[in-house]
């Protein structure tokens, strides 16, 4: 695990200029696009994660947070694609990897509530990212929706096969986390 922290940080941080090309754009897009896009955006897909692994180890019921999550990104989707998009939402974005990653490190404990709040404020956040994208709502979102589910799978999965009892790695995955959020503030602040 000690060699392995540094190595995967180094090649995500490699991968940090391929963030801007994750976005769909303009134009109209299906299904498959949609469904693509969580797993090829760092943001999406280390946030998707995070949250798969947050609900595992934090709930009593592992698909909460993933649930709110996506519950929420489609209704920022629907706003964004209505028009209404935050200013510096990539920023917003790359925030919502730190904090998220700093939830895990550092497991504050604010209850249930609070913290799906805060999840569900960051699934707007990513949702307005797509639905401004988006020329074809329908298809696109409900691939968006279905990678996203998948990706928290997969960080549920990752959470009870190899975090479960180790407090030491679930510590670890926070921090490499909050070490990419940061790179990827500075990436769309910078870029």
């Amino acid at each position: 695990m000690n060699k392995l922290v540094p190595n995967v940080a180094i090649l995500a941080l490699a991968c940090l200029p391929a963030v801007a090309l994750a976005h769909i754009g303009q134009g109209d897009h299906g299904f498959m696009d949609g469904l693509a896009h969580p797993f090829l955006g760092m943001d999406h897909l280390l946030a998707m994660l995070a949250v798969g692994v947050w609900g595992a180890l934090y709930t009593a019921r592992a698909w909460l947070a993933p649930a709110c999550f996506v519950a929420f990104l489609a209704v920022g989707a629907l706003l964004g694609q209505h028009g209404f998009v935050l200013p510096q939402l990539e920023p917003l974005v790359a925030v919502s990897v730190l904090a998220l990653g700093l939830m895990l490190a550092h497991p504050l404990k604010p209850g249930l509530a609070a913290s799906l709040a805060l999840i569900g404020g960051f699934a707007v956040f990513h949702g307005m990212a797509h639905g401004g994208e988006l020329s074809v709502g329908a298809s696109v979102l409900a691939g968006i929706v279905l990678g996203s589910a998948a990706l928290h799978a997969a960080g549920i999965g990752l959470a009870c096969f190899l975090m479960k009892n180790r407090p030491q790695a679930r510590r670890r995955f926070g921090q490499l986390l909050a070490l990419l959020g940061g790179g990827l503030i500075l990436s769309s602040v910078l870029g």
